[in-house]
């Protein structure tokens, strides 16, 4: 009895020192975060920038439906909320008779002529404005689901659902984009969805200058960057509407279940870029699967699918690539990177681009699924470099080059939205 008291007691012990060490390190992190003058200095540079408009950045007119989905949270702080709704209805008004969702939508007063071959999309719900979709990605209906889930969240007005647009309120609209998903771009045999061949989260596909519209030399493929999307639009469709948990609740355990099974590489514990329905745009003697994806993997963190062991293994690697490709930080889209002409796009080219750029955009969102599953000294430690370049060069830009020079739009208000909530998620660790 002595002996089990004394082992029950060293145990207590223990965990007692332990879960003292571990309020101690918090303590210590919370210290620092709120001495951290950085943090509160870029979060002033991403509010001035969301403040002056909706468009992805200096270098696109449009607003884009996966940027807009990056920063709506901060955009619902700076901008009338009748404002942000206008934007969202929009998608809807242009939204496709199959249930589709455009990329983003500019003034048809912005065109020469009012037309344009690009800017295809147009609807009598919304005479004034024209839009394009990038048809080799399988982003936008999902990115429109999670935004709408965002501005509700942050507004609490969910009066929005019940809008009608056309003949139909948004809360229908939303669940038919859910529902082009499966009867469009579903496959049967993996049961996961598809789209063409691109880089991780890219709409760049290899076969053609340009590479953002499907045709008869794509090559369908399966990735888990479209499939983790899915999952989080759908937890986001059944938070908003509970009743209909019973028939999306299903199709979100087979998207799951077939997620890991069939893109997850146990061995090598990390996502496998693509399963191909056909065959693959690359040489055969080319081995994909030497290539790790940051992006998709940060959004399978966000969708729930890797265990937290999987989150530290996975930002490990990470790190690792950093290390070994020479780059700035854990936004490095891809490493290693595609080689030298495996894409007719130019701008493609090693550690261009999607290519192995560098995207805080990307790099953001891991650092809130760090904050979220627990390892914030992590999520601090990572996101210095970030914050660092922003600083830096006095502003947000699209992407960054291996030896960390900013690179595509200005004034890139996704960036600016990531960082934004990623700070507030860090600020917030803690406090009850």
């Amino acid at each position: 009895m002595r002996n089990l008291f004394f082992a029950l007691s060293s145990s207590f012990l223990i965990l007692s020192c332990t879960g003292g060490n571990n309020r101690s390190a918090n303590t210590n992190l919370q210290e620092t975060v709120q001495k951290d003058s950085s943090l509160q200095l870029v979060k002033e540079m991403a509010t001035n920038i969301v403040k002056t408009g909706f468009n992805a950045g200096d270098g696109y007119n449009e607003v884009w439906i996966r940027d807009y989905n990056t920063f709506i949270t901060l955009a619902t702080k700076v901008h009338p909320h009748e404002q942000i709704k206008e934007q969202l209805a929009l998608f809807f008004k242009l939204q496709g008779a199959d249930g589709n969702i455009a990329d983003g939508f500019v003034k048809k007063s912005s065109l020469k002529n009012g037309v344009s071959d690009y800017y295809t999309i147009t609807s009598p719900l919304a005479p004034a404005y024209a839009a394009h979709k990038n048809t080799v990605e399988t982003d936008q209906e999902t990115s429109l689901i999670q935004a709408v889930h965002k501005y509700i969240a942050a507004t609490q007005d969910s009066s929005f659902l019940s809008q009608k647009i056309g003949d139909s309120p948004v809360k229908d609209r939303m669940e038919h984009a859910l529902q082009f998903l499966l009867d469009k771009r579903y496959n049967d045999r993996y049961g996961l969805l598809w789209g063409a061949t691109t880089v991780d989260w890219g709409d760049v596909q290899p076969e053609h200058d340009w590479g953002v519209h499907l045709d008869e030399n794509s090559h369908i493929a399966l990735d888990i960057y479209d499939n983790a999307m899915f999952l989080i639009a759908l937890d986001n469709y059944m938070d908003l509407f509970p009743e209909k948990k019973e028939k999306w609740g299903k199709i979100r355990t087979t998207i799951a279940d077939n997620s890991m099974k069939h893109l997850w590489d146990e061995k090598n514990q990390k996502f496998i870029p693509h399963i191909y329905i056909k065959d693959s745009p690359f040489p055969k003697d080319f081995d994909e699967n030497q290539i790790y994806y940051h992006g998709g993997t940060a959004i399978a963190i966000e969708a729930n699918l890797l265990s937290r062991d999987q989150i530290k293994s996975s930002l490990d690697k990470m790190i690792k690539n950093v290390k070994d490709a020479g780059a700035a930080t854990i936004g490095l889209t891809i490493y290693p990177t595609y080689p030298a002409g495996f894409f007719k796009n130019k701008g493609m080219y090693p550690y261009g681009y999607q290519n192995g750029g560098d995207w805080t955009w990307f790099g953001g969102r891991m650092i809130q699924q760090l904050v979220k599953n627990g390892f914030t000294q992590e999520a601090y430690e990572q996101l210095q470099p970030m914050l660092e370049r922003v600083i830096k060069n006095k502003g947000f830009y699209e992407w960054y080059t291996k030896d960390n020079k900013p690179e595509g739009s200005g004034t890139f208000r996704g960036e600016a939205g990531v960082l934004y909530d990623a700070i507030e998620l860090l600020e917030n660790t803690g406090k009850q």
